[in-house]
């Protein structure tokens, strides 16, 4: 892939998190880098939703093939665990009073009925369905080789990262979250937790986040 075709770069992720998905909403293409080796412990496989007991983690179970050297586009999803059943239950009691849920459920349970070899088919095809329910046209393309680290474009791949203390955001606009009556407002969870609270809304709220320029 030529470098100067190349405008943004973003790892894979998993129902990825509001921070990610305001910074996909600025480009009318993101790039998706699928040569990097697989990272653990990152949004590549994880989430976080708001559950009745606070933060709760989904992780997906994967099978690194080659070890710490496997390429994102070659990590498989380890099915032996029965973590689809697992995850959509906690979605399903986390947001099932949220106002939004009832309205977008046919189009996310799928996912945790059919079962994808490969994790970047899954992200991709959610973020596909994502995009879609948010309303917004971004396109999706995946790079064709490894790119390195540099500062001619916006580098999103280690920047959004549950590793990272420093979020690219400066603050996040308050909305209604289930269970608000028990917890203080949860910033950055998965865009499903924006979705099923804010519906058609959205978009607007990713629109109207302030920024850290950090990556600007």
């Amino acid at each position: 892939m030529e470098i100067d075709y190349l405008n943004n770069l973003f790892s894979t992720a998993y129902l990825p998190t509001v921070e990610y998905f305001y910074h996909l909403n600025k480009y009318q293409i993101i790039y998706i880098d699928i040569f990097e080796n697989y990272i653990k412990q990152t949004y590549r496989n994880r989430c976080y939703i708001n559950a009745a007991n606070g933060k709760l983690l989904l992780s997906i179970p994967v099978i690194k093939t080659s070890g710490n050297h496997t390429k994102v586009k070659d990590i498989e999803i380890d099915h032996s665990q029965p973590w689809q059943k697992i995850h959509w239950r906690s979605i399903e009691s986390a947001y099932n009073s949220s106002p939004f849920f009832l309205y977008f459920r046919d189009e996310i349970e799928p996912f945790y009925i059919k079962k994808y070899k490969f994790l970047i088919d899954l992200n991709t095809e959610l973020l596909h369905t994502l995009l879609k329910l948010c309303e917004i046209s971004t396109e999706i393309k995946f790079t064709e080789t490894y790119i390195e680290s540099n500062k001619v474009f916006p580098d999103f791949r280690h920047s959004i990262s549950p590793k990272n203390n420093n979020c690219t955001i400066s603050s996040f606009l308050k909305y209604t979250q289930v269970f608000s009556n028990k917890y203080d407002f949860i910033p950055n969870l998965s865009i499903l937790d924006l979705l099923f609270n804010e519906g058609k809304m959205t978009v607007e709220y990713l629109k109207s986040m302030k920024l850290l320029c950090r990556n600007e």
